[in-house]
């Protein structure tokens, strides 16, 4: 006889199976719509302890022998297409690497946006307003940021499969706000001048109120969704996530999505219930299933474990935990056996 927690886990199973197969009659692209064919990809930065992106005091980046070490971890289980979040020195190193090697591994390269307006309005751990010599400052670097994207779309065109202009810049949580005029600007001037598919990352309820006009200018929409984040359990998972795309596709009918992330961190001081490896990997496997039905290229964030992101006092961050290999690059639960 099975006891009452196993008839409960059976059921909640069937209900998200049940939920899954009518989802799936709602939402279904074509396999052209997925990203360089790939249903699965993966996030990556590879920033290692002591490393980090620059902050305002110069980057610690990763080495060349480190970064390859990365990428043939991402090969050997079956990763062919990558997200890069900026058109940096790292991402630079990374595809010169790709194409030193040779690597099966295919790119949506990231173009990042810093903040041209001050959100401390919205932002939450924004505590005062960006002085207007920064918000200069960055509008200078940005357009830079945006020629070098270019110049490696153009450098690297077999590896290079799409650009993505700006990562959660319009979201109105965010603390690198750009306006939505700039970011459609900034997308023209990448489209004009690439032969690659381009995009724009956020939140998918962001798309969903506000996304109409840059739905139009970019060739397909690159949504985030984090079910955790907004406390749902794993057995909610699934389908929330399943939803948060439905809404998406019916609020800008006709064109493809790519989910450009969605994770689940295995340590999170800020949801312990939801974080573990256990769940992490039912996550992995039942989004993989689903988007493998539904020809949608999923992300998954991320590949490493990254100690530098968020609050250095609090090691339990999830921040730092949303890795499917732990930063030592010993594979979590998740990856075992695949």
């Amino acid at each position: 006889m099975l006891s009452a927690r196993k008839v409960k886990l059976l059921l909640a199973s069937m209900a998200t199976c049940l939920f899954a197969v009518s989802a799936l009659a709602e939402y279904q692209q074509s396999n052209q719509d997925l990203l360089a064919g790939e249903v699965m990809a993966i996030a990556y930065s590879g920033f290692r302890e002591g490393q980090h992106p620059d902050r305002g005091n110069g980057a610690v980046n990763p080495s060349a022998q480190e970064i390859t070490e990365d990428l043939k971890i991402l090969v050997n289980h079956g990763f062919g297409l990558i997200r890069l979040y900026d058109a940096g020195e790292n991402s630079r190193l990374t595809l010169s690497l790709i194409k030193q090697h040779k690597l099966p591994i295919k790119v949506l390269l990231g173009i990042w946006l810093d903040a041209e307006v001050s959100n401390h309005e919205g932002c939450p751990w924004l505590d005062e307003p960006i002085p207007d010599s920064k918000l200069q400052t960055n509008k200078l670097r940005n357009a830079a940021e945006i020629q070098r994207g270019i110049a490696l779309a153009n450098q690297y065109p077999d590896i290079v499969v799409s650009v993505n202009v700006g990562n959660e810049a319009l979201v109105e949580w965010n603390d690198h706000m750009v306006p939505l005029p700039t970011v459609i600007d900034y997308v023209r001037q990448v489209k004009g001048a690439i032969e690659q598919s381009v995009s724009v990352a956020d939140n998918y309820e962001w798309w969903i109120k506000d996304g109409a006009t840059l739905a139009a200018e970019v060739d397909y929409i690159g949504v985030h969704t984090y079910p955790a984040w907004e406390n749902k359990s794993i057995d909610e998972a699934l389908p929330y996530t399943i939803k948060n795309i439905q809404d998406v596709a019916k609020a800008l009918p006709g064109k493809p999505i790519a989910i450009l992330e969605g994770g689940w961190a295995t340590t999170a001081k800020e949801f312990p219930q939801q974080a573990s490896d256990t769940n992490q990997k039912r996550y992995y496997q039942e989004v993989k299933k689903w988007a493998e039905e539904s020809n949608t290229t999923f992300f998954f964030f991320e590949a490493f474990d990254e100690p530098w992101k968020g609050d250095p006092a609090n090691l339990q961050g999830a921040e730092k935990h949303w890795g499917i290999f732990y930063v030592d690059r010993t594979p979590k639960l998740v990856m075992k056996g695949d």
